[in-house]
């Protein structure tokens, strides 16, 4: 019998001619047991030492076994990696200004996971002063990804104002997209909201808008330009049957 306990099986298993004697069921329960007790006094210790301060700590020291610095060990570990995943969500977090000399540096240059928002404005046009309060809040939601402005002639020699607001959008140096005059940057009325979908749609941004604020404005441009096109369609043939027949 294979599964009978001998010395004779045990040579056969230790041979690999039988398989692996397999645990006993009460031995199964049992070690599971133990793993459950030993995660639920971690999980204890873990609980009773997330709420002491640093002081509170180091007095407790002294009365720790094995279990409890094991738990230590694993709360310093996890907290470590909270505060690194933080850091590099809040990297940035401001909209910031920059000259032409450092747009190698901050724009081209930025680590090639990073996305770069860079407007090129100038003060005295207005829509450029809407869309640098509506970046500013952007950086604030979107720590991860960096916003900057800079004034166009310090970047740009002789750049038409018609061509502004203009804005750039970068990743692992190249440009990923583009809005360019006041048409494409959304209109004088641009909202942050309408802003932001423009820059997700790109992929420099992961927003939480489930549809383009537009785009009722949208449809009811659609259908304004459908019954222009119909009364230019009427027009023409009500002309056509007005016309006197020449015979």
């Amino acid at each position: 019998d294979p599964n009978e306990d001998t010395e004779w099986n045990d040579t056969l298993r230790d041979f690999r001619i039988l398989p692996p004697k397999e645990k006993l069921k009460d031995e199964i329960e049992e070690m599971v047991l133990h793993l459950q007790k030993e995660a639920e006094k971690i999980h204890a210790i873990l609980k009773l030492y997330e709420s002491m301060n640093l002081e509170e700590l180091k007095e407790a020291e002294d009365g720790f076994d094995e279990a409890d610095r094991k738990a230590i060990e694993m709360y310093r570990q996890q907290r470590l990696q909270e505060w690194k995943c933080l850091q590099r969500k809040q990297k940035y977090g401001e909209l910031r200004e920059i000259c032409g000399e450092h747009y190698v540096k901050e724009v081209t240059n930025a680590p090639e996971d990073v996305w770069v928002i860079i407007h090129l404005y100038r003060a005295s046009i207005p829509l450029c002063l809407l869309v640098n309060n509506h970046l500013s809040l952007l950086a604030r939601k979107f720590p991860e990804v960096k916003f900057l402005k800079a004034i166009v002639n310090s970047c740009i020699q002789s750049y038409h104002d018609r061509y502004l607001p203009t804005i750039l959008v970068y990743k692992t140096g190249e440009i990923k997209g583009r809005f360019i005059g006041v048409a494409e940057c959304g209109g004088i009325y641009l909202k942050a909201e309408e802003l932001e979908w423009k820059l997700a749609e790109v992929g420099a941004i992961e927003t939480d808008l489930e549809e383009n604020p537009q785009k009722d404005i949208m449809n009811m441009m659609t259908l304004s330009a459908q019954n222009i096109s119909a009364h230019e369609d009427t027009d023409t043939k009500n002309s056509d049957v007005m016309k006197p027949r020449i015979t």
